[in-house]
Formats: C-alpha cells, sequence, structure tokens
C-alpha cells in the first residue's frame, strides 16, 4: 500500500489529501487544490471511498469534485452540528503571517455522506484496517484512524507546522474550539494508540516516519506543549 499527497504541489491553502493505493483506493480528506481529482486519477483508475478526517474548509474545499469524478462512498463523523461556531461570513482567520475567511472554519454536515463514524469504528482504507478515534477540540467532528502500523491524525496532531517543529497539535483559539478538550483527545489517542504504529500522516506538515524517535514520541512532545497552554500562532 502507498500513500500519496495529491495535494502536494498545491499553491493556494490546504490540507494534506492522502490517497491510499491498494485493495480499497481510499482518500484521506479532499482538500481544497483545485484539480486534485485529476491527481488521484493519475494514480488509481477507482476511488473506492473518501473518508474525512474533518469538515474545515481546507479538508473539504474540492470534496464535491473528487465525488462528481469517482463513483466513491464518503464517510465523515456521523453526530456533526451543522453550525458555524460564531463566525460570520467576511470575518478573517489569522494563521500565522496569513489570513483566511471564515469558512475555513465553518461546520456543516456534507450532504452526500453515505457512511457515519462513530468512535470505535472500524473502516478499510487501500490495505489496512482502521479504528475510529474521536478526537474533538481542533473541530467537533474531528477523527483520527488508527492501524496497527499507520496514524492519519488529521489536525489533532501534526509533526511540524511553523508553529512547532517536531510535535505540534491543532489550534484551538476560534470559537467552538476547546484546548482542554484537544488535550483529553491527544491523550485518548496516546492510549489508543499501538505501539507497532510507525507512521504518521497530518492534515499539514510533513508525515513522520519512526527512525529514533517513534509515532508515541511525537504525540507525547505535542500533549506536553499543548498542556503547558503555549500558543499556536
Amino acid at each position: 500500500m502507498d500513500v500519496i499527497n495529491v495535494t502536494a504541489d498545491a499553491e493556494e491553502f490546504t490540507c494534506n489529501a492522502y490517497l491510499l493505493t491498494g485493495e480499497r483506493p481510499t482518500l484521506v480528506d479532499a482538500g481544497s487544490m483545485p484539480g486534485v481529482e485529476s491527481v488521484v486519477a493519475d494514480h488509481v483508475d477507482r476511488l473506492d471511498r473518501v473518508v474525512l478526517t474533518h469538515q474545515h474548509q481546507d479538508h473539504v474545499g474540492e470534496l464535491d469534485a473528487v465525488l462528481d469524478a469517482f463513483d466513491a462512498e464518503l464517510y465523515a463523523y456521523g453526530d456533526h452540528p451543522r453550525r458555524t461556531d460564531g463566525l460570520s461570513d467576511g470575518d478573517a482567520v489569522s494563521m500565522g503571517d496569513e489570513s483566511f475567511d471564515a469558512e475555513l472554519y465553518a461546520y456543516g454536515d456534507h450532504p452526500r455522506r453515505t457512511d457515519g463514524l462513530s468512535d470505535g469504528d472500524a473502516v478499510s482504507m487501500g490495505d489496512e484496517s482502521f479504528d475510529v478515534v474521536y478526537t474533538p477540540g481542533h473541530a467537533d467532528d474531528h477523527v483520527s484512524l488508527v492501524s496497527d502500523h499507520t496514524l492519519f491524525s488529521g489536525d489533532v496532531v501534526v509533526y511540524n507546522d511553523g508553529a512547532f517543529e517536531d510535535g505540534s497539535f491543532g489550534r484551538t483559539d476560534m470559537p467552538g474550539q476547546s484546548r482542554a478538550r484537544l488535550i483529553g483527545s491527544l491523550e485518548t489517542l496516546l492510549a489508543r494508540l499501538p505501539d507497532s504504529v510507525e507512521s504518521m500522516y497530518a492534515g499539514h506538515g510533513d508525515p513522520f516516519h519512526a527512525d529514533d524517535e517513534s509515532v508515541r514520541d511525537v504525540i507525547e512532545r505535542a500533549l506536553s506543549r499543548a498542556e503547558r497552554r503555549e500558543p499556536k500562532y
């Protein structure tokens, strides 16, 4: 099974969207890069499913284009609030040195969802079976996907993102987000993470592959920083 970042060449702000090849070709998040469906088609003839870690706009902006191009199932968290968490049209959200429309952080259950995910579910992606771990804090509908060897962590924990270079976490300063819930989610993720997990693919930044340090080490470092209330930006 190969894991390919199909938004790696994006010029606009987007998440990392990962294509898993194998028995069940799967896209984890769709991203917001126009033409991402063509990049997917360069690698696979069919796409069985799209699995969303959460529904912030940078993760679902091109979801309809992907679903239009492929007869794919759509998996997303099942108990999803339809709200914008206090953000209004035209509001700006700052991230690092850049500013983005509030639409990036607007929640809304996608009407084309075929399967609702719950904590503890199992979903087949590529050649592996992944457990669904509910990990809110950065987003109310956030899930992480854990197999015996691989973690797709969305935005709850990332390896490097410009704020921290070796263990970071999703921002929690926007309305409706919660640092306390994110801390609890990192603790839950650690409790349910097999020691055999060797690779972490996050929604932003670079993938991490265990060598001198483990995936668990990275998450523990992110948790420590989150507990110290260190700001992201």
